[in-house]
């Protein structure tokens, strides 16, 4: 792995922000500013501190740290898309779509959370 490119991770997040953050501008003008945003912010932070955390993969902690905040991230993702999905059904069909794929995202975050945990050399 010479780059956070080469990262499953990083990947799949990139591309669920390609298409979250089109569909979040779709919304009615008020929540585009609101619940728009903050979905935005979530979605882009994901990947944002999976870089990071890259960036700092020397220090196996500071890793764990910043993949753990991208878990988290994704995490809130999913409820802002949940959020929407049951404001706006009509609005956007995308989300519960989206709601699943970032769901599988948590999962092979965590479980690379898991690995570094195990395997990664200081």
């Amino acid at each position: 792995m010479s780059s956070y490119k080469d990262l499953d991770i990083y990947k799949i997040g990139l591309d669920l922000f390609y298409q979250t953050h089109p569909a979040s501008l779709k919304l009615p003008k008020h929540e585009m500013y609101e619940l728009g945003s903050q979905l935005r912010r979530a979605s882009d932070s994901i990947i944002s501190n999976i870089v990071e955390g890259y960036g700092r993969k020397r220090y196996k902690a500071d890793f764990i740290r910043f993949l753990i905040f991208s878990h988290s991230s994704c995490l809130e993702t999913i409820n802002h898309l949940e959020k929407l999905g049951h404001l706006y059904p009509d609005e956007n069909d995308i989300f519960p779509n989206l709601c699943e794929q970032y769901d599988k995202l948590g999962g092979k975050i965590y479980t690379f959370i898991k690995y570094v945990e195990q395997n990664w050399k200081n």
